[in-house]
C-alpha cells in the first residue's frame, strides 16, 4: 500500500529524545517504502518569557491557529492519514477535531501517558500516583504536582477540557499503544479497546551480531530526570565500586549527578546517534531504572537490537519488553540492592550474559524490526483510512490515485 501521511509532532526543550527520533524514523521509512511523508513540527524552546507562556497555556487547551496552519498543509498536501505524537503546548487537541472534520482518518502514537495523567508520568513529588485517572484532574492542581502552580492549573486545565469535550475519544482514528499495559491503561481511563493497537517502536538492528561479554562498562542510555531512577542506578554502582558504569543522557539533574557520583561512574552527556550506537557496542549490558510506568522507551529495542541483555524495573510495560531470564533482568523498582545483586549476576556470568544476549537480538528483529514493524504500521494506516470510509488505493497501479481520497470533503469544509 502506497500512502501519504502527515506527521504532527511538538517537539520537547530537549532535541534528543526518544520520540523525534520515533517521528522522524517513521518518515523516512514511509518515504523509502513508496509512500509520501511531511513532518509539521513546532518547538517548545519558542517558549520564551512571560507572554510565550500565558499564550501556551491557553494555546494549549485549544489553538485554533495551529488548526488553521495544520489544514493549510493538509489542503496543500492532500494526506490520507494524519499521524500525531506529542501535541503540547503548542498544537493542542483543535488539529485532531480539525483533522476529522475534513475528512482525514488521524492516528495517534502514545508515546507517554498524557490521556490519563495532566503531567503524562503518573508521579507527584517523586512517587507514583493515579489520582487523576478517570476524570480526577483537579488533584494535580490541589498537590500542585508540577512544582508550579501556574503549570499545575494549565496541565490540570487542558486535560480536563480535553477530557469533558471528548476531542481525543472522539477525533482519534486509532490509538496506537507501545506496549499491552499501555493499552489496558487507557481502557481503564474509558477509551474502547477495539480502537487500540499495540504497536513497538521500531529500532533497525545493526547488520553484525556482538558479544556482549567482551562489552568493558554497566550502560544507562535516557534523560537524567528524577522517574528515571538514575540515582537507584547510582546507588547500585556505589554498592560495585569494582565495576565501570557509563551513562549517556542530559537533562535537569546532569550537574547534581556530575558533583556526586562514585569514581567508578562517568557521565557522558548528551551523544550524537552514532556515538549512542558505538555506546551500545561498548557496553556489556544496558540498565533502565525507571520509577514510572514506562509506555515503551526507545532505548531498550536499541539495546536489544545490539545484542545487549537488558536490566530494567518489574513497573509498567517493561516486563512485557524485558523477559526475566529471557533477554534481560527484573529487578524491584527504587531498590539498588537488588539491582547491584542482578548487575553483579550478569557482569560475573558470561555464559548467562551471551544467552540473553542472543535473545535479546533475536527478540528485537521480530518485535522492532523494520520489516515487522513497517507492514504492521501499513496495516494500521489501511485500517484507519477503511474506518473513515477511505477507499485504499495503490499509487503504483492507479493513475487517478495521485489526489487524495479526502479533496470534495475538504471542499466541503471550507479548506479547497
Amino acid at each position: 500500500m502506497t500512502v501519504r501521511v502527515l506527521q504532527i509532532f511538538n517537539q520537547y526543550r530537549s532535541a534528543f529524545n526518544g520520540e523525534q527520533h520515533v517521528v522522524f524514523r517513521t518518515a523516512d521509512l514511509i518515504e523509502r517504502h513508496g509512500g509520501q511523508c511531511r513532518n509539521v513540527l513546532r518547538s517548545s524552546q519558542e517558549i520564551r518569557g512571560w507572554r510565550a507562556k500565558w499564550a501556551a497555556f491557553a494555546g494549549g487547551i485549544y489553538n485554533p491557529f495551529a488548526a488553521r496552519r495544520v489544514l493549510d498543509v493538509v489542503k496543500e498536501f492532500r494526506p490520507d492519514v494524519v499521524h500525531v505524537h506529542n501535541l503540547y503546548p503548542l498544537f493542542s487537541p483543535s488539529v485532531v477535531v480539525a483533522c476529522r472534520k475534513a475528512g482525514i482518518p488521524v492516528v495517534m502514537t502514545l508515546h507517554n501517558q498524557s490521556l490519563t495523567c495532566p503531567r503524562a508520568d503518573h508521579l507527584c513529588r517523586g512517587a507514583l500516583c493515579d489520582r487523576c485517572l478517570g476524570g480526577r484532574e483537579y488533584h494535580c492542581v490541589f498537590r500542585n504536582c508540577r512544582g508550579n502552580w501556574l503549570e499545575s492549573v494549565a496541565y490540570a486545565a487542558r486535560s480536563a477540557v480535553a477530557r469533558r469535550f471528548g476531542w481525543f475519544r472522539n477525533h482519534i482514528t486509532l490509538f496506537i499503544a507501545l506496549t499491552e499495559f499501555a493499552r489496558q491503561r487507557l481502557i481503564q481511563a474509558g477509551y474502547d479497546g477495539e480502537r487500540i493497537v499495540v504497536l513497538r517502536n521500531m529500532a533497525p538492528a545493526p547488520r553484525d551480531r556482538r558479544d556482549p561479554s567482551s562489552g568493558t562498562f554497566v550502560g544507562f542510555a535516557g534523560r537524567l530526570s528524577s522517574e528515571k531512577g538514575v540515582d537507584t542506578l547510582i546507588a547500585a554502582a556505589d554498592e560495585l565500586r569494582e565495576l565501570p558504569f557509563e551513562i549517556a543522557g542530559g537533562g535537569p539533574l546532569f550537574e547534581s549527578y556530575w558533583k556526586q557520583t562514585p569514581a567508578n561512574v562517568r557521565l557522558l552527556g548528551q551523544l550524537s546517534r552514532n556515538d549512542l550506537n558505538a555506546f551500545y557496542d561498548r557496553a556489556r549490558m544496558l540498565v533502565i531504572p525507571s520509577l514510572t510506568y514506562e509506555m515503551g522507551p526507545l532505548v531498550i529495542g536499541e539495546a536489544m537490537s545490539h545484542s545487549l541483555p537488558v536490566i530494567a524495573s518489574r513497573i509498567g510495560g517493561l516486563p512485557e519488553l524485558v523477559r526475566d531470564q529471557g533477554t534481560g533482568l527484573l529487578f524491584e523498582p527504587g531498590n539498588p540492592l537488588d539491582l547491584a545483586k542482578k548487575i553483579r549476576q550478569l557482569w560475573r556470568d558470561t555464559a548467562l550474559c551471551r544467552r540473553l544476549g542472543a535473545a535479546a537480538r533475536e527478540s528485537a528483529e521480530r518485535e522492532f524490526g523494520e520489516g515487522p514493524y513497517a507492514a504492521r504500521l501499513m496495516g494500521i494506516y489501511r485500517r484507519a483510512m477503511e474506518m473513515a470510509g477511505k477507499p485504499v488505493r495503490d499509487r503504483a497501479s492507479d493513475p487517478v490515485a495521485g489526489m487524495s481520497d479526502s479533496d470534495q470533503v475538504l471542499e466541503e469544509a471550507g479548506v479547497s
